[in-house]
C-alpha cells in the first residue's frame, strides 16, 4: 500500500498541470464544433494548446514517476525516466514493427497504434526511478570513468527498456486482442453489458488499456460505432448513444462530488493545496469530461476508492441503457458536449442527465466521505508528512554544520545501522523521526553516548531519537554524511558529541540566550503558558513526554471549545530558539533553566500552518510575554492533540510548580 501511496503523490506533479489543458482543449473543441469551420483559428489554437499536454499524458507520467519514485532524485531520474519512454515506444511504434516483422506498416497489429499508453508511461517512470536509485553512484573502472556515477544511469536504463520493449513485442498484442474478444462478448449481454464495459472502461484507465475496449463500442470493430453514429446522426434511434451516455452523469456530476469530499475531509493545513487541484480537476471534468487529473488524484492513493468509482460508473451505464436516455459526445462526457448534442436526431431525453448527475453527486460525495474516513485513506490533504518531502529532501537542508554536531551525526549514523539502514530522515521539534530497513541493528546504548536521550520504536520500521532542541543541526549533518557532502568525523577530530543533557536542550550561548543566575534549587516556578487545565506530564499520550525522556515538566489541556490561543512566557529570559514551523519555542531562563514549551502533539506535521511566531531567536522576554499564536481548532481538525507539554530540559530532578 505504502508503495502505491509514493506512486500516487508522484503522478501528481504531471496531473497538476492537466485540468488548465483540459480546459483549453474543450473551448477550442467547442468553438470548431459550433462555428461548423475545422480551420478556425481561435478553435485550432485552444485545442492544439490543451492537446500538448492531454495527447502526451504518458510521457509526463513517465518523467513524473521516474522523480517522484526515486530516492532523493534530481534531474538524472527524469531523464532516465524519458530515455525509457522513448526507447520502448520508438521500437514499438508501427512503422519499427513493421520492418521488424517484414511486413506492411497497414497489416501490424492495431495494438500498436496503442502502444503510447499511460501503463507503459508509469512503467518507463519506475524503470528510471530504479535505475537512478540503484547506478548513481557506479564507480567503473579509470579507462571508463567517463560513464561512472550519474553518468551510467540513462545507460543502464536503455538496457532495461531493451529488455521491457521486447516482452511488450510479444505480450501487447495478446493483451489488447484478448480485450477486443471481451468487448464483443459483452455485447450480447444487453444493459448488464453496457454497465460491465462502464465498469472496466474505468478499471482499465490506470493500464491505458480502456482504448482497445473503447474500440469495440465506439468505433467499427464489431459493427457497433457508437460514436461516430451519434455525430453523423446515422445510427438507430434508441441505441445508438447507449454505450456513452451513463458517463456524462459521473463526469459532469459525480467525479466532482468525489473531490468535494476529499477536500472536506483533508486535514485543515492542507486544504488550501488540496482545493488547488481538487477544484481545477472538477472544472475539467465538469465542462469538459477529462476526468484524468481528479481520478489520478486518488488512483493509487487509494486503490480501493477507485475501484467503487469505476462500480458507479458500470451502474450508471447499465441504468441509461435500461432507460430510455441516450446521448454521445466527440471529445468526452462533459457540459460541453451534453449542450452540443443535445439537438442530435439521435439523443433521447438528454434533459435527464442532469437529474441523474444531481443523484451521483450526491452519491459521490457522501460515499466517499465516509470511505476515506471509515478507512483513513490517504487521499489528497491526507498524507502522512509533507508530500513534498520525498521528491525534495536533499534540498531540505544543506547546512554543513559545525563540528560538533558533525560528530553527533557520524555516531548516529554508525549506531542506526549505516546510511544504508536509514529509508528516510526527517525531524520535528526535539527528536529524529526515521524509517530504517532494519530496526534490530540498533544500537540504543550507542545513541546514548554520542548524545541521544532516548530512543523509541513505534513499529514497521519507524524510529525515533530524542535529541533536543538542536535536533535540525543534527539531522542536517547526517543529511550531509548520507549524501556525501561531508566526510564522517569523531569527536577527537575537532568537535565532541554532546552529552545527554546538552544535547537535550542546546547551549544558550549558541542560541543567542545568555544565563544570568545560577539555579540553585530544583524547584522550577513558572507561569501558565496558556489557558487549560494543568495536568501531570505523565498523562501526556506521547511516550517521549510521558516518560520524562526530554525532561521533567507539567503540561497544559485547553478547553475544547477554545478556538485559539496566545502562548506566553512561563517567566522572564531569552528566546533560544523557535522553531521554523512554529508550533515550539525553548528559552533559557533567567536562573539558567532551560524549558521547552511544545503546543500539540506531532503538530510538525502542520508545517506551521495554523501558527504564527510572535519572538525571535534571542529576544528578550518577560513573564506573560506573547511567544506564538495558534489556532487550536485547525490543529484539532487536523487530528492532533493539544495538550502543551512544558519541560524542564537540563535539570532531571527539577519540580515544575505553576504559579
Amino acid at each position: 500500500m505504502k508503495f502505491f501511496q509514493r506512486l500516487g503523490r508522484s503522478l501528481m506533479l504531471p496531473v497538476a498541470v492537466l485540468p488548465v489543458a483540459a480546459i483549453l482543449s474543450g473551448l477550442g473543441y467547442w468553438i470548431l464544433t459550433a462555428t461548423g469551420n475545422d480551420t478556425n483559428i481561435a478553435g485550432v489554437f485552444l485545442k492544439t494548446a490543451g492537446g500538448a499536454l492531454l495527447d502526451n499524458l504518458a510521457l509526463l507520467f513517465a518523467i513524473g514517476v521516474s522523480i517522484g519514485m526515486a530516492t532523493k532524485p534530481d534531474g538524472t531520474s527524469a531523464l532516465a525516466g524519458l530515455v525509457s519512454w522513448l526507447t520502448v515506444t520508438t521500437l514499438l511504434s508501427p512503422d519499427n514493427v513493421a520492418l521488424f516483422k517484414g511486413i506492411d506498416t497497414a497489416q501490424v497489429n492495431p495494438a500498436f497504434d496503442q502502444i503510447q499508453n499511460v501503463f507503459v508511461g508509469i512503467i518507463c517512470g519506475l524503470i528510471g526511478a530504479w535505475t537512478y536509485d540503484h547506478f548513481k553512484d557506479t564507480k567503473l573502472p579509470d579507462a571508463l570513468s567517463f560513464f561512472s556515477g550519474k553518468r551510467s544511469v540513462a545507460i543502464v536504463t536503455a538496457g532495461i527498456s531493451l529488455v521491457l520493449a521486447l516482452v511488450l513485442f510479444f505480450v501487447w498484442p495478446l493483451v489488447f486482442g484478448g480485450l477486443v474478444a471481451f468487448g464483443e462478448f459483452i455485447l450480447t449481454l444487453g444493459p448488464v453489458g453496457v454497465g460491465i464495459y462502464g465498469f472496466l472502461n474505468r478499471l482499465l484507465i490506470p493500464f491505458g488499456l480502456h482504448h482497445a475496449l473503447n474500440s469495440v463500442f465506439w468505433f467499427d470493430v464489431a459493427g457497433i460505432n457508437d460514436l461516430n453514429n451519434f455525430l453523423n446522426a446515422s445510427g438507430t434511434y434508441g441505441e445508438t448513444g447507449q454505450y456513452m451516455a451513463g458517463f456524462f452523469p459521473i463526469m459532469m456530476f459525480g467525479l466532482p462530488g468525489a473531490a468535494l469530499a476529499m477536500y472536506t475531509t483533508a486535514k485543515t493545513s492542507r486544504r488550501k493545496i488540496a482545493a488547488g487541484v481538487l477544484l481545477s480537476s472538477a472544472i475539467a471534468s465538469f465542462f469538459v469530461g477529462v476526468t484524468e487529473p481528479l481520478e489520478f488524484s486518488f488512483m493509487f492513493l487509494a486503490p480501493g476508492l477507485y475501484v467503487v468509482h469505476a462500480l458507479f460508473t458500470g451502474i450508471s451505464m447499465a441504468i441509461t441503457a435500461a432507460l430510455p436516455v441516450r446521448m454521445g459526445f466527440g471529445f468526452s462526457g462533459g457540459f460541453i458536449d451534453l449542450v452540443l448534442g443535445w439537438v442530435n436526431p439521435m439523443a433521447e431525453n438528454p434533459w435527464a442527465l442532469p437529474v441523474m448527475g444531481v443523484f451521483w453527486f450526491v452519491v459521490y460525495f457522501l460515499s466517499f466521505r465516509f470511505i476515506i474516513r471509515r478507512f483513513d485513506l490517504k487521499t489528497i490533504g491526507r498524507e502522512d508528512g509533507d508530500p513534498e518531502d520525498e521528491t525534495s529532501e536533499d534540498a531540505a537542508g544543506t547546512a554543513t554544520g559545525d563540528a560538533k554536531y558533525l560528530a553527533t551525526a557520524t555516531a548516529f549514523l554508525a549506531a542506526l545501522g549505516g546510511r544504508e539502514n536509514i529509508l528516510d530522515l526527517e525531524n520535528c521539534a526535539t527528536r529524529l523521526r526515521m524509517q530504517v530497513s532494519d530496526a534490530s541493528v540498533i544500537d540504543e546504548a550507542a545513541l546514548k553516548r554520542a548524545g541521544a536521550a532516548g530512543t523509541m520504536k513505534p513499529g514497521r520500521g519507524s524510529v525515533q531519537v530524542i535529541y533536543g532542541t538542536n535536533v535540525q543541526f543534527v539531522k542536517d549533518a547526517m543529511d550531509d554524511l548520507m549524501s556525501g557532502r561531508a566526510q564522517p568525523v569523531s569527536a577527537s577530530d575537532g568537535g565532541s558529541a554532546s552529552s545527554s543533557a546538552d544535547a537535550a536542550s542546546g547551549s544558550a550561548d549558541e542560541a543567542g540566550g545568555v544565563a544570568t543566575a545560577a539555579r540553585t534549587t530544583h524547584l522550577v516556578r513558572l507561569r501558565q503558558a496558556l489557558e487549560g487545565t494543568a495536568v501531570p506530564l505523565a498523562d501526556v499520550p506521547d511516550p517521549t513526554f510521558a516518560q520524562e525522556i526530554m525532561g521533567p515538566g507539567i503540561a497544559v489541556q485547553p478547553p475544547e471549545d477554545l478556538a485559539d490561543a496566545v502562548v506566553i512566557a512561563p517567566a522572564a529570559g531569552t528566546v533560544q530558539h523557535v522553531f521554523d514551523t512554529g508550533h515550539a519555542v525553548a528559552l533559557t531562563l533567567d536562573d539558567g533553566t532551560e524549558v521547552l514549551v511544545h503546543v500539540g502533539l506531532d503538530t510538525v506535521a502542520m508545517q506551521g500552518r495554523g501558527f504564527e511566531t510572535l519572538v525571535a531567536t534571542g529576544d528578550r522576554v518577560v513573564a506573560g510575554t506573547p511567544l506564538l499564536h495558534v489556532d487550536l481548532a485547525a490543529v484539532r481538525a487536523d487530528g492532533h492533540p493539544t495538550i502543551t507539554p512544558i519541560v524542564v530540559l537540563n535539570d532531571k530532578d527539577a519540580a515544575v510548580e505553576l504559579v
